[in-house]
């Protein structure tokens, strides 16, 4: 089930896909009053369509179900960020290099946004295409998860030493309680766990033993060197369709926006200098 989650997880690429959502539209005024001002800061209009904006933002709901105290913290809120805008404009803030590319990120951000939520408009997901994301979820699902423990230390000199302790009746978990630099209180034991969640060499090695053996030589990682038992092995039921159904919408609609921009970048050209 772990596994299951995370890979959809992982899947999920594209930022902002909360934004994709429909939004409701109770509680909204009229065009017309939307562009009547709430507040003036040094010539700089807030339109009350801003001010309705950042309320349901902030507080998720629209400002006529707010209290008068909550509305007028709002606004507060919003005359005291326009304040430190238009010092920062002043002071030139908004010209240097890291500003402008936060800016800049941001109106990208909220642009693609909109273009995912108008692609995705009026395409619902279907049942057909959740069961069928389900399907590609499981065959991806990793068919076994292991349990194992390490030694993990700084040096293979170290962990071949280990090793030759081992062989000669050593045990593996009073050792790591002494030595290792990781998971020493549960004397190296890791748990149960998918390969994926763990760095390709470690997983490898895993992946290579049969019940009850240990590593005859060192595994190195980022994290240093391993010496590896596996304890035990165990079949991955994949979860109940009803029990990821909403992730699986996630995911299908990621699809859907990743297949856009792929076609998007079909028809532009593109020119990149590295």
């Amino acid at each position: 089930m772990k596994h299951f989650v995370m890979t959809l997880a992982l899947a999920i690429g594209i930022a902002g896909m909360t934004a994709c959502q429909k939004t409701d539209s109770a509680g909204e005024k009229p065009a017309s009053e939307q562009s009547k001002p709430v507040a003036t800061i040094d010539g700089e209009v807030i339109t009350t369509e801003f001010f309705e904006f950042y309320a349901k933002t902030r507080s998720g709901k629209p400002s006529s179900e707010l209290t008068e105290e909550q509305r007028k913290n709002l606004l507060d809120e919003i005359v005291r960020l326009e304040l430190a805008a238009q010092t920062a404009v002043k002071n030139g803030l908004d010209q240097k290099p890291e500003t402008a590319s936060q800016l800049e990120l941001q109106r990208l951000s909220v642009l693609a946004d909109a273009a995912f939520k108008n692609h995705l408009d009026g395409k619902a997901t279907t049942e057909q295409e959740l069961r069928a994301e389900y399907e590609t979820q499981v065959a991806a699902m990793p068919k076994l998860e292991y349990r194992a423990r390490h030694i993990l230390v700084a040096t293979e000199p170290f962990a071949q030493r280990i090793i030759d302790k081992l062989r000669t009746g050593a045990d593996f978990a009073e050792l790591a309680r002494k030595e290792s630099m990781d998971a020493k209180e549960s004397g190296g034991d890791l748990g149960w766990f998918s390969p994926g969640r763990m760095v390709p060499e470690f997983a490898n090695a895993v992946v290579a033993l049969k019940k009850g053996e240990t590593t005859q030589k060192p595994v190195q990682t980022q994290y240093g060197w391993h010496v590896i038992q596996l304890q035990d092995t165990r079949e991955v039921s994949p979860p109940d369709f009803d029990q990821v159904k909403e992730r699986l919408g996630t995911l299908v609609q990621q699809k859907k926006v990743q297949a856009y921009v792929d076609e998007l970048k079909k028809t532009a050209k593109i020119e990149t200098t590295s």
